[in-house]
């Protein structure tokens, strides 16, 4: 397919000279393509780092194939696969580029939020433009609104708002509050086209460069009540305002509790990525000094076997909740908050043995491995990167579920 041209520094979603139906696209397929890219993501890395964004032309096969649709609902020509999609999905393209799988991880996730929203305004971005991607920045405490008529007034500057770039529209997480002030009363995903947020280039980060993690910012902006999506009606069922339309049990997953899986396996796949990289370079490396077959070394032998299983157990972790939270919501019911804390903790416990797996072939790979020309130092720059997100910080996602689980007051009203 030929693509429309578009420079570089243009901002909002590439355009496509077609219009196409993924509908008819099952799981297996959409592995198959997501396997034939990664080589293409991994030989593009370094100049998508460098261009500290999803660059377009890594973009534009992702639109052809129809991987940022995956979870996009069947109504609209999205695939409207099963849940456990967005742990394979990107977990596979992480092998490749892991920035570039992190944005498609967010971007396929706003679709599928999408799908929560009320349906007018899933047919005014649709409608318009099947393809148009969506970017977001979930930190509740960054946006303050208030209530207005029709809708709500919204200030805020928001943090790593990942692919912003190359997005038309965001959500953007608001705390509602009174007019005098004092305790939020509402908690609001607001949906923003991109004209009414400014950008702002603050993303020059030592890993996961390539995601372009901007922050946003809006003074004064009216969201009308139909793009402010009401996370207290989102915590699982068929509550929500989209659930008129999409009656699937995709959409009937509570958002909040599962809303850091889409992120965590861009560390999965990482490690994955760096785990092959591995294996090809030592089968064939012999040592400066001694000239001895590395490979032969047990202590090498013991450390990626090691690696292996920290990165095997890691994605079944992902993929095992993945699965329940969707059984939950095909049996019309909703996790309680024991489950919900534990599977964060799991999302949050994964990362880490992700970021130690691409540790513990990092400790026994040489001084090969200080040169910014192997990849195997990017892996390890971007799952430190991964692990420093909120979600995945384990102190925090354990201490939450042990303080439950200990009989303590767990308060967090959009879980």
């Amino acid at each position: 397919m030929t693509m429309q041209t578009s420079g570089q520094d243009e901002t909002g979603t590439l355009p496509q000279l077609v219009r196409r139906d993924f509908s008819g696209v099952g799981y297996d397929e959409a592995m198959r393509r997501a396997r034939e890219i990664v080589p293409v993501l991994r030989e593009r890395a370094q100049r998508a780092e460098n261009a500290r964004m999803l660059t377009r032309d890594n973009e534009q096969p992702l639109h052809e194939s129809g991987l940022f649709r995956f979870h996009q609902p069947k109504t609209f020509g999205g695939m409207e696969l099963p849940f456990v999609a967005v742990v394979d999905i990107p977990a596979e393209l992480a092998r490749g580029c892991p920035s570039t799988a992190w944005s498609v991880g967010n971007v396929a996730c706003h679709h599928w939020i999408l799908g929560y929203y009320e349906p007018e305004t899933q047919r005014e971005v649709w409608e318009s433009n099947p393809d148009a991607l969506i970017a977001s920045s979930i930190a509740l405490a960054a946006g303050r609104g208030r209530k207005a008529p029709g809708g709500f007034i919204v200030n805020g500057r928001w943090p790593f708002s990942s692919a912003v770039d190359n997005s038309e529209w965001n959500m953007l997480a608001v705390s509602v509050y009174e007019e005098d002030g004092g305790a939020p009363v509402d908690w609001r995903l607001c949906l923003v086209p991109k004209s009414d947020y400014e950008i702002i280039d603050t993303w020059y980060a030592m890993g996961m460069a390539a995601t372009g993690s901007k922050d946003v910012a809006v003074s004064e902006l009216f969201v009308p009540e139909r793009r402010a999506l009401p996370l207290l009606r989102c915590r699982g069922g068929r509550e929500h305002p989209g659930a008129a339309l999409n009656g699937g049990s995709l959409f009937a997953i509570l958002l909040v509790a599962a809303s850091s899986h889409p992120l965590a396996l861009a560390a999965v796949g990482a490690a994955e990525g760096a785990l092959e990289l591995f294996l090809d370079t030592m089968a064939k490396r012999t040592g400066t000094y001694t000239g001895a077959r590395v490979a032969d070394f047990q202590a090498v032998q013991i450390k990626l076997a090691r690696a292996r299983c920290l990165i095997d157990s890691a994605r079944d972790l992902l993929r095992q909740s993945a699965i329940a939270f969707e059984a939950a919501a095909e049996r019309d019911a909703v996790p309680d908050l024991e489950t919900k804390l534990r599977f964060r903790a799991h999302s949050a416990f994964a990362v880490g043995q992700a970021r130690e797996a691409v540790e513990t072939l990092w400790s026994c790979y040489g001084a090969q491995g200080l040169y910014t020309r192997d990849p195997l130092q990017r892996y390890l720059r971007d799952v430190l990167a991964i692990n420093q997100h909120f979600s995945f910080n384990f102190d925090i996602a354990g201490a939450a579920y042990g303080l439950f689980a200990l009989g303590g007051r767990y308060a967090n009203p959009t879980m």
